[in-house]
């Protein structure tokens, strides 16, 4: 599972014009699932995502993670993270999940924000989005399953 991370003061996903998620301060997390990717794995990041620390302290310095801070997670499923660009100039997906398969883990991470104490608002699975944010910092953070040597 591939997770990016941007901490924002703001942000909101759009479908048709219409939103389906909006959150204040906390973070949006481009969501993607890959081959082998499992529930536990879902959890494992979900968890990673509240505890990571990255937000400011009374000193200015990331020492708090988004459960210190009552920050929230718009969730937005995102397939591309697993792009092949090392071949020509259009990218591959091969190495994304089916969409049911996505969409199931993908369900499963939210579900475990929300058992986290997190509350999270999000787009719609497979459906083309507008996602508005305001990052800020700019603080942006790269997670991949596979990189962490852990599920």
């Amino acid at each position: 599972m591939r997770l990016l991370l941007q901490r924002v003061s703001r942000a909101e996903v759009r479908v048709d014009g219409e939103a389906t998620g909006r959150i204040g301060a906390g973070l949006v997390a481009l969501v993607g699932v890959g081959h082998g990717d499992t529930a536990e794995v879902a959890r494992s990041m979900a968890r990673r995502t509240v505890e990571l620390r990255i937000f400011a302290d009374d000193e200015g310095r990331t020492n708090r993670s988004l459960l210190d801070v009552g920050g929230a997670v718009l969730a937005v499923s995102q397939f591309t993270l697993y792009a092949d660009t090392s071949r020509g100039r259009r990218p591959s997906f091969l190495r994304a999940a089916t969409p049911d398969v996505g969409q199931r883990l993908y369900e499963v991470y939210v579900a475990a924000l929300e058992d986290l104490g997190v509350r999270v608002g999000g787009g719609v699975f497979g459906a083309r989005m507008e996602v508005e944010l305001t990052n800020e910092g700019p603080f942006t953070i790269w997670l991949d399953s596979a990189e962490s040597g852990r599920p």
